[in-house]
């Protein structure tokens, strides 16, 4: 009779290598950032606040797992999503928290609702809403993130740059803005300051990802920068 391990315990095997890839806080900040679009390391380590040593480091472990993919140009190392289905998984994942875990209910009634407690717009509903010209779409996410891909019509105002530039959005229209995903805190702290100031804003109720991986239209430039 074998003594070899069986091929279930094989398999589960790589299923736990997956989910040991993913119990880093750094690396799925890093998924987020890939969801964006393709990226250096040098360029992903800036926008996470990590050094490039150890942005390679994280890299490495989701690209041996199979949630990243990366390619050379030139001198640099490009990396992005293996596919779609990565944003699912964590769609998975942030859901699964969000019913079991203590902490996750505490954040969300705590933080995320002090800043905005109402539904977000749905994309089906925003989709409506865009068609019929019934809002302004907000995109606080950095220029080049905006540049590589966004929501068509959207207008890219940089949260840090809100206040000083609120003229550029029309008067008297409903806001919906949008980040790099569900719980990206970049949407609720816009929605918040364009309350503090009269304006009627509301989230849409994930990021940019989840809208183009639903198949729905968006606006592209150049990529993402080195």
């Amino acid at each position: 009779m074998s003594t070899g391990v069986s091929p279930k315990l094989s398999m589960l095997e790589q299923f736990a290598a997956v989910a040991k890839a993913l119990s880093s806080a750094h690396r799925l900040d890093l998924l987020e950032l890939l969801a964006q679009g393709e990226r250096s390391v040098e360029g992903l380590a800036t926008a996470a606040g990590l050094s490039v040593a150890n942005t390679s480091q994280h890299l490495q472990v989701l690209r041996r797992v199979g949630l990243a993919v990366s390619r050379k140009s030139g001198p640099h190392v490009l990396y992005t999503l293996s596919d779609d289905d990565v944003l699912a998984l964590l769609a998975s994942l942030r859901r699964t928290a969000e019913r079991h875990v203590a902490e996750v209910d505490r954040l969300v009634r705590g933080y995320f609702h002090e800043k905005d407690a109402l539904e977000a717009v749905s994309r089906d509903d925003l989709m409506v809403r865009m068609r019929d010209g019934l809002v302004t779409i907000l995109d606080v996410r950095p220029p080049e993130e905006y540049a590589a891909g966004h929501l068509p019509g959207s207008i890219n105002i940089p949260l840090k740059d809100l206040t000083r530039r609120l003229g550029e959005l029309p008067e008297g229209a409903e806001v919906v803005a949008y980040c790099r995903g569900p719980y990206c805190v970049l949407a609720y702290e816009a929605v918040a300051a364009l309350r503090d100031r009269g304006r009627t804003a509301r989230r849409m109720e994930d990021g940019f990802p989840e809208w183009r991986a639903a198949g729905l239209p968006v606006e592209s430039g150049r990529p993402l920068p080195g």
